[in-house]
């Protein structure tokens, strides 16, 4: 679950965290249809980030390899496991993955193998470095994909969230390790 965590020990938006107008680090979460996994991983993420007062240096989106979804927001029991977790995904709307994601975010990360393979083709020539599997981030799980809830038992979702929390932290030090460091 996430927890309140202790004081951050960066500034918030120092001016050198910015470049450009646009937030020094952007990450974008994709699944299959985007209405369960990337958009519950952009919302907890995105509060991790926040209450960790980096929410103006740090951005998150959510995107979808299939157009099944788009503008819809994430699932009725998705939204519901997340806010029995305190964060709210009630903002979110589905979209489909596109090329440019791979210029416009430093991180793109796939729920799963399918994704990930499908993203690789998608890559432009020299961005590939960006695509990560999400749960890479959180090595101690012994998993390399968030399984899909959509039709699965029904803490399902439960299960989701708490890789989703791990692996949310474990990208978020690697953030600030990398990114954020220099």
């Amino acid at each position: 679950m996430l927890r309140p965590l202790g004081v951050t020990e960066l500034p918030v938006s120092p001016p050198h965290y910015k470049r450009e107008g646009r937030a020094l680090v952007n990450v974008l979460f994709v699944c299959l249809g985007n209405i369960c996994r990337s958009p519950t991983a952009e919302g907890v993420f995105r509060e991790l980030v926040r209450r960790e007062g980096l929410d103006a240096v740090i951005k998150t989106d959510s995107a979808g390899t299939s157009d099944w979804h788009i503008g819809e927001p994430p699932d009725r029991r998705a939204q519901e496991a997340a806010l029995r977790r305190s964060v709210d995904l009630s903002d979110l709307r589905g979209r489909q993955t596109r090329a440019q994601d791979f210029d416009d975010f430093d991180y793109v990360l796939a729920m799963d193998r399918r994704n990930h393979a499908a993203l690789s083709l998608l890559a432009s020539k020299g961005r590939g470095d960006r695509l990560h599997m999400f749960l890479a981030f959180a090595p101690h799980l012994g998993l390399t994909e968030v399984p899909d809830p959509y039709y699965g038992a029904g803490d399902g979702f439960e299960k989701v969230l708490d890789m989703i929390e791990a692996a949310s932290r474990g990208l978020l030090d690697h953030i600030r390790e990398t990114d954020l460091a220099r």
